[in-house]
C-alpha cells in the first residue's frame, strides 16, 4: 500500500450505455459509480484504499503530521518563512487564533471526510454477501481503526465534544449535535478493530491488531486514563509485532525511521505510507522544507523552523543529562547569530549537547544529512523565523537520486518524498508506558524505559561526523544513573519523562497534544515561558498573546457552526466550547 490508488481514478470505467425506451431511467449517471458495483472484493478493496487515501488528500492545515497543531503550537517550531506567506498561521504561532482560521477549518473537514469514507466502506461490506471471513474481518477492522483514528484527530484538536456520525447514518448530510463526549464511541470502534484485525497483514501499510491496541492506549493517555492504558502498553511492548511481522523494538540508527527504504522497520507501529507519486508524497508538509535549495533539498518554502527554545533544550550537563530545572535557557546558547557574511550563526563547538539536537534540527555549520553544510538561502527570513531548519522529514540526496523524492512534485513547485510518517511509533509507546509507571510510583522501572531511549540516542550510528571523520559537535548523552533523584522523587521522575518526550519526539507533531493532556495550567505555564524565551531571538514574540489554561482545545470553525445551523427548536447543532465563546 505504498501507493494509494484513488477511487476517483477508476470511476470513468463505469460508463453505461442504453437503448431507447425507459431503460435509461435506471442507469447510473456518468461520473458516478453504482454502489451495487462495489459489492464484491474488488470494490471493497477500492473503498478501503479510498479511506486510507484520506491521509494524503489534505491541505497544510489538515496534515496528518500535525506540524502546525502539534509542533508549532507546542513550541517546537515557529511558522518560519516570511511574515506574509501563509499569514493565516501568524495568529496561530502567537496564540491569538480565531474561529475563522482556515487551518482549523481544513482539519475539521478532513476528520469528517475520513469518517464518511469509512462509513461508506462499512455499509458496503455489511451489505455484501459471500465474502471470505478473513477478508471481511480484516477490512471491517481496518475501517473501524481508521474511523477511530480520524475522530481521535478531531478530539486532539477540538476536544471530545464533536458530532458522532457513523455507518448507521445513511443520509449524505446528517445533522448531529456536539452534545456528547465521543471518547467512548472512539474506544468502542478500536475494540471492534482489535477483535477483527489479524496480527500481521500481507501489505505492510494495513493496520494490524497491535496497531489498534497501541492506538487504544494512546487515546486513553490523551483522555487521562493512565490506569487503563498501562496494561495495553505493556502488552504492546512485550508482544507486539509490525504488520510485516517484525518484533517491535528500537532501531540503533534513528535515521531508519526517517529514510524511505527502511521506514517500515521494527519501530513503526502504524505509519502513513507515502510514495513519490504525484499528490501522495506527503503533501500536507510540502511547504516545510529548507527554502533556497541551492545544492540542497526542497527549494520551497522555508516553513516550520525549529525554535530557539527547542534547540537549547538539547544542552546537557557534564554528565550528559538534560537540565530539568530549565537552566538550558541560560546563556551561552547552542548557536548564536553573527555578522559573518559567510554564515548566519556560529555553532558553539565546545558546549556538550545531546546528539538528537542535530538529528532533529538543521544548524549552519553542521552537515545536513548527505547534502553537506547548509547554505544561507536555505532560510527564507531570519528575522521572522530564526536560523534553524527542519530536518527529520526532509529527504536525503540519495533518495532524490533514487527517485524517492522530488523538489517539485506538488503542482510542479512544492517538494515531497516517499518517507512515511510514523503516526504510532515504538519510541512513543515506550515513553507513554514510562509515564504510567511513574504515575504508579514505579520510578526505577519508569527510568529504565527512559534510559532505553537515551542509550539509543548515544549509539555511534547517531553521531554526525564531519568529512574528516570527527564529530560535528561535542556530543554527549548518557542514561540517568540509579543514584539520580529521578529514581526516588516522583515529581522529578515525571518531569524527566516529559523532557525525554520533548527531546525524542521533537518536530513529530506531538508536543502540544502532550502539553494539553498534562493539564491546562502546565500547558499555559510552559508556553508562556516559551514565548518569553523566544522573544529574545525573534521580535514578533514580544507581542505574542499567552494561551489561557482553559484552552486545551482549538475553537470549532465558525463556518461549520453556520453551515450546520439550528435544529427545529432553534438550538444550534454545533456549540462552541466554553473557553472560546
Amino acid at each position: 500500500m505504498k501507493k494509494n490508488i484513488l477511487l476517483t481514478l477508476l470511476i470513468s470505467v463505469f460508463v453505461m450505455l442504453s437503448s431507447c425506451g425507459e431503460d435509461f431511467l435506471y442507469i447510473a449517471p456518468q461520473g458516478s459509480i453504482d454502489q451495487n458495483a462495489l459489492k464484491n472484493q474488488t470494490g471493497i478493496d477500492l473503498l478501503t484504499t479510498n479511506a486510507y487515501a484520506n491521509f494524503s488528500e489534505n491541505g497544510w492545515g489538515a496534515s496528518i503530521t500535525n506540524w502546525t497543531f502539534g509542533s508549532m503550537y507546542g513550541g517546537d517550531a515557529n511558522k518560519g518563512s516570511d511574515a506574509n506567506d501563509q499569514s493565516v498561521l501568524n495568529t496561530m504561532e502567537t496564540y491569538s487564533i480565531l474561529a475563522n482560521n482556515g487551518y482549523i477549518g481544513e482539519k475539521y473537514s478532513w476528520v469528517y471526510k475520513g469518517a464518511k469514507r469509512t462509513n461508506v466502506a462499512i455499509q458496503t461490506i455489511n451489505e455484501t454477501e459471500g465474502l471470505p471471513d478473513a477478508f471481511k474481518n480484516s477490512r471491517l477492522g481496518e475501517m473501524y481503526f481508521l474511523r477511530a483514528l480520524f475522530y481521535f484527530e478531531g478530539i486532539r484538536v477540538f476536544g471530545p465534544y464533536l458530532p458522532w456520525v457513523d455507518d448507521t447514518f445513511t443520509e449524505n448530510d446528517p445533522k448531529v449535535h456536539n452534545d456528547i463526549d465521543i471518547y467512548p464511541k472512539v474506544l468502542a470502534d478500536i475494540d471492534q478493530a482489535i477483535a477483527l484485525l489479524p496480527a500481521t497483514q500481507p501489505e505492510v501499510g494495513r493496520a494490524n491488531s497491535w496497531a489498534a491496541k497501541a492506538l487504544k492506549a494512546k487515546v486513553l493517555m490523551q483522555r487521562g486514563d493512565l490506569a487503563a492504558a498501562k496494561p495495553i502498553l505493556k502488552d504492546v511492548i512485550d508482544n507486539g509485532v509490525t504488520s510485516n511481522n517484525l518484533k517491535y523494538g528500537l532501531e540503533n540508527d534513528m535515521d531508519r525511521n526517517f529514510y524511505s527504504p527502511t521506514d517500515n522497520g521494527k519501530e513503526s507501529v502504524f505509519a502513513i505510507q507515502f510514495s513519490n507519486d504525484y499528490n501522495n508524497a506527503n503533501p500536507g508538509i510540502s511547504i516545510a522544507y529548507p527554502h533556497g535549495g541551492a545544492g540542497g533539498p526542497g527549494g520551497c518554502c522555508g516553513f516550520f523552523q525549529p525554535s530557539n527554545e527547542l534547540a537549547n533544550s538539547y544542552k546537557v550537563d557534564a554528565n550528559g543529562l538534560p537540565f530539568l530545572d530549565k537552566s538550558y535557557r541560560d546563556a551561552p546558547f547552542v548557536a548564536e547569530r553573527n555578522t559573518d557574511p559567510a554564515g548566519y550563526l556560529s555553532v558553539n563547538g565546545t558546549m556538550p549537547v545531546d546528539p538528537r539536537l542535530d538529528f532533529a534540527i538543521g544548524r549552519f555549520g553542521i552537515p545536513y544529512k548527505d547534502w553537506g553544510l547548509p547554505q544561507n538561502n536555505w532560510v527564507r527570513d531570519v528575522a521572522n523565523g530564526g536560523f534553524y531548519m527542519p530536518k527529520k522529514h526532509v529527504y536525503t540526496k540519495e533518495e532524490l537520486d533514487a527517485g524517492l523524492a522530488n523538489g517539485g512534485i506538488h503542482d510542479g513547485w512544492a517538494p515531497g518524498s516517499a518517507i512515511n510518517y510514523q503516526y504510532l511509533s515504538f519510541r512513543d509507546i515506550l515513553l507513554l508506558y514510562a509515564e504510567c509507571l511513574a504515575n504508579d510510583n514505579q520510578l526505577a522501572e519508569a527510568m529504565s524505559y527512559v534510559n532505553m531511549i537515551r542509550e539509543r540516542a548515544g549509539h555511534e550510528d547517531n553521531i554526525i561526523l564531519l568529512p574528516n571523520g570527527e564529530p560535528a559537535a561535542n556530543y554527549l548523552v548518557n542514561p540517568y544513573p540509579s543514584t539520580h533523584a529521578t529514581f526516588t522523587n516522583k515529581d522529578l521522575c515525571i518531569e524527566a519523562i516529559r523532557m525525554e518526550r520533548k527531546l525524542e519526539l521533537a518536530m513529530e507533531g506531538q508536543r502540544w497534544f502532550d502539553l494539553a493532556r498534562w493539564g491546562g495550567q502546565y500547558m499555559a505555564t510552559t508556553l508562556s515561558e516559551y514565548v518569553d524565551f523566544e522573544k529574545n531571538f525573534i521580535t514578533k514574540f514580544a507581542s505574542s498573546a499567552k494561551l489561557d489554561a482553559a484552552k486545551t482545545m482549538f475553537p470549532l470553525p465558525d463556518g461549520q457552526i453556520q453551515t450546520m445551523g439550528n435544529d427545529e427548536n432553534g438550538n444550534p447543532y454545533l456549540v462552541q466550547p466554553d473557553p472560546w465563546k
